[in-house]
């Protein structure tokens, strides 16, 4: 995150840091952000982050990245929130996941209207193009048909 969050101040562009106090306390702050926004925990952070977000992307990362990542995409699956969900697959980084989710989908875990709202793109310039246009219709996991949201 902090390659990233250099290269972008580097470009001149802006960079908000949410981090937990703890974290903070350790020294693990990036002392350059634009901006730094302590908060109590991580669920706090993602929370943060989401409101602040018009976007989520995810790029080549651990299980933590695997955790944000996920925890957006079933928000927008919920309906919780309308933003774009995508994965910029570095490499074919990202392919193993893409093939498990597939898998999901043919085991009808994963209903094929929200296996398509996950944008993947191996280019930024697509993905961010894709991200520019997207323009979800909500369909929530557990909507009823007939009478609308429950």
């Amino acid at each position: 995150m902090g390659i990233l969050a250099d290269a972008a101040l580097a470009a001149g562009g802006e960079v908000i840091g949410i981090i937990p106090r703890r974290m903070v306390a350790r020294e693990l702050a990036h002392a350059g952000v634009t901006s730094l926004i302590p908060v109590n925990s991580m669920h706090q952070r993602k929370q943060k982050m989401a409101d602040l977000a018009d976007a989520f992307i995810a790029l080549p990362g651990g299980i933590g990245t695997m955790e944000e990542l996920f925890e957006a995409f079933t928000w927008l699956q919920l309906g919780l929130h309308h933003k774009p969900v995508g994965l910029l697959n570095v490499a074919g980084f990202y392919d193993p996941l893409v093939k498990f989710l597939a898998h999901m989908r043919s085991q009808r875990f994963l209903k094929p209207e929200h296996f398509e709202t996950l944008l993947v793109e191996d280019d930024i310039e697509h993905l961010l193009d894709r991200c520019a246009r997207f323009n979800h219709q909500p369909v929530g996991k557990w909507m009823d048909r007939k009478l609308g949201a429950r």
